[in-house]
């Protein structure tokens, strides 16, 4: 037999005495007992032959004498019977050591032989995954393919092409003030800002050094209809870190670009249930505990949520499909699915 045999074989009975049987109780009398019984037994002997022949004991020495003569017999006894109880502790503690070491065995020679056989799946499971996989590219493709196509006019690309067809400004609150006629405000002089910006400035900067990140994000800012998006995006996004949820960990479902359309058009409902495809049952579960607690919350993500629609709705007139998908990849519209999700506006 080799030596790979023997240390399978080896493995197998360890994890068949970890697992798979119960230990045997120890008997009540041990080596160890036998063994002080018998040293106990001589020691006593010794003792009385003591007493017998050295004629000890005729109770001269009074009480103190008695109890000092007590003492002498019973104390090395008592230390006899503690050595052997403290040698039995040890080999119920060594038996336990060992039986957890082959537990800790047979745990990983389960998730061995769990892993091997997941390597080795059946040709029907490799199928289905493979059917899957095509079934996401197809819907991947279908996401992000652009049905708005214009043969007669030639489109700007996203760094050039303004995000809004009007400023953001006029989607602002409605109780604004209105403003006054005393000259060119700032923000007109100022170029629109792009597609590509708006959806990077939506994504936020992934680091430090994510320089076109914060260039974005500077440009966004200085729009003041975009900047209260932002503003309230990044108070929902804080806010929902608090409890562990990031937008970098969810993985929806794609939702196609004519679905986002209807929702910028006013649908509700049924029709555009896909956009809730957020399916983290933590994240959700989290979140809905979060909205029927913490007043603050539940008021920041439905001033969230009202800035998103109103912004989006403008953004969808100006957007081909491909761009609708980018910004549905951002971490904003993510966290505006896991929210209007618990919120119920998919419903």
């Amino acid at each position: 037999m080799s030596d790979g045999q023997q240390s399978e074989g080896a493995a197998e009975e360890r994890i068949g005495f970890g697992l798979h049987t119960r230990p045997s109780a120890d008997p009540a009398i041990g080596t160890a007992e036998i063994i002080a019984g018998g040293v106990s037994l001589l020691w006593l002997a010794l003792v009385g032959g003591f007493f017998l022949f050295a004629g000890v004991g005729d109770g001269s020495g009074g009480a103190l004498g008695t109890v000092m003569v007590l003492v002498a017999i019973f104390l090395p006894i008592t230390l006899i019977w503690i050595a052997a109880i403290t040698l039995r502790t040890a080999r119920t503690m060594k038996e336990e050591a060992e039986r957890l070491q082959a537990a800790i065995d047979a745990m990983r020679h389960a998730y061995v032989s769990q892993a091997q056989g997941g390597l080795a799946k059946s040709s029907v499971e490799k199928r289905l995954e493979e059917i899957a996989v095509a079934a996401k590219q197809a819907e991947t493709a279908i996401a992000t393919f652009t049905s708005r196509r214009d043969a007669d006019e030639a489109r700007p690309s996203a760094d050039r092409k303004a995000a809004f067809v009007a400023p953001v400004s006029n989607a602002a609150e409605p109780d604004e003030q209105p403003a006054l006629a005393l000259g060119t405000p700032a923000e007109s002089a100022t170029a629109p800002v792009s597609v590509a910006d708006f959806i990077r400035a939506l994504n936020f900067p992934d680091s430090e050094n994510d320089r076109e990140g914060f260039r974005a994000l500077r440009r966004a800012l200085d729009d003041r209809g975009l900047a209260k998006l932002i503003r309230a995006a990044q108070d929902a996004l804080t806010l929902l870190s608090q409890d562990g949820i990031y937008m970098d960990d969810l993985r929806p479902d794609r939702a196609r670009p004519e679905i986002w359309r209807r929702f910028a058009q006013g649908e509700r409902g049924k029709a555009i249930a896909a956009l809730g495809g957020v399916r983290d049952r933590s994240s959700l579960a989290l979140t809905a505990g979060r909205m029927r607690q913490d007043t603050i919350f539940r008021d920041t993500v439905h001033h969230f949520l009202r800035l998103f629609d109103r912004t989006f709705a403008e953004f969808e007139k100006n957007a081909t499909d491909q761009e609708v998908a980018a910004l549905a990849e951002t971490r904003t519209a993510r966290a505006f699915m896991l929210l209007g999700r618990v919120t119920g506006i998919f419903d």
